[in-house]
């Protein structure tokens, strides 16, 4: 009976953390920080006299926990995806470690439990966007992934969203400055994507999924839409200098960081190969930081 008592203590201790550890990679936690730190940089540009610490927590971890269930959403609607790519083919619910219903009340717990932290310890416009992210991802965005290759612009609008969660908490009110910061995150996310897809066309492609990518034989289209994208972008990373949002140092900051992503853009166009593509990708990756850390700096409020 010891040794029996013993094995079930022993396997619930290594039980416990590895289930722990397969509901949080539900939550897609690398994407979800950049859901989490888009949403508490919305907050400290809408902020106007002072920072309210307790409010930005609770719209940090609100909004968390809301991009979390769409997450694991998406990840119970996409398990049979996931399981045909090398890449997600060990997530917890391809895998079986995790069941659909698991992930299904996991994802509504955390996201109800993330709207009603939003509404009553932020504000109903920021709880409203929240609920808007979250009912796009999961009921259009993540259907339409297997029907059309412009879900990638559909999705790219709840992507887009979490800045304004924080902006809401902030002002109760989303004015033209929070419309440009939408706009850039917006405008950024699909060369990125379509960085990110040239990588794993063949993967997607075995998934069955009408990505641009995989159509595209020789990659030229999606390069030239990366291209039109990010010079779109640099327009209107611009922009909020010329709406009294930021002063001139912004405009040179974005301007030089633009200049850089668009050759980075050429240069995938003039060779579509994995390592241009992978080049476009990392600097995506840094670009969108610098121009957070110059909209931090340069704001006037």
């Amino acid at each position: 009976i010891r040794n029996s008592i013993v094995n079930n203590q022993s396997w619930l201790l290594a039980t416990i953390p590895s289930r722990l550890t397969d509901f949080l990679a539900l939550t897609k936690p690398r994407l979800n920080s950049l859901v989490i730190a888009t949403t508490g940089i919305g907050y400290y540009l809408g902020t106007v006299d002072f920072l309210d610490f307790q409010v930005l927590f609770h719209v940090v971890v609100g909004s968390g926990l809301v991009a979390g269930g769409a997450a694991a959403f998406n990840q119970v609607s996409e398990r049979d995806i996931d399981a045909t790519m090398q890449r997600t083919k060990q997530r917890p619910l391809p895998s079986g470690r995790l069941t659909p219903r698991e992930g299904i009340l996991f994802a509504a717990t955390i996201s109800i439990l993330g709207l009603v932290e939003l509404t009553f310890l932020t504000n109903k416009l920021a709880a409203m966007v929240a609920a808007v992210t979250l009912l796009t991802y999961v009921t259009i965005y993540t259907p339409l992934k297997r029907k059309t290759r412009w879900s990638t612009f559909v999705g790219a609008i709840p992507g887009a969203l979490p800045p304004l969660i924080g902006w809401a908490a902030a002002r109760g009110e989303l004015n033209v400055e929070a419309w440009l910061i939408f706009l850039i995150v917006f405008l950024w996310q699909l060369p990125h994507f379509y960085a990110l897809s040239w990588l794993y066309r063949d993967d997607f492609g075995n998934a069955g999924l009408p990505l641009l990518a995989t159509i595209d034989v020789d990659g030229k289209r999606t390069a030239r839409q990366a291209l039109y994208f990010s010079l779109a972008l640099v327009s209107v990373s611009l922009s909020p200098s010329f709406v009294g949002f930021t002063g001139p140092r912004h405009l040179v900051i974005a301007g030089l960081s633009g200049i850089l992503f668009i050759a980075l853009n050429v240069i995938f166009l003039q060779d579509r190969t994995n390592a241009r593509a992978r080049l476009l990708f990392l600097g995506s990756l840094i670009y969108l930081p610098v121009l957070w850390i110059s909209l931090l700096i340069e704001s006037t409020y």
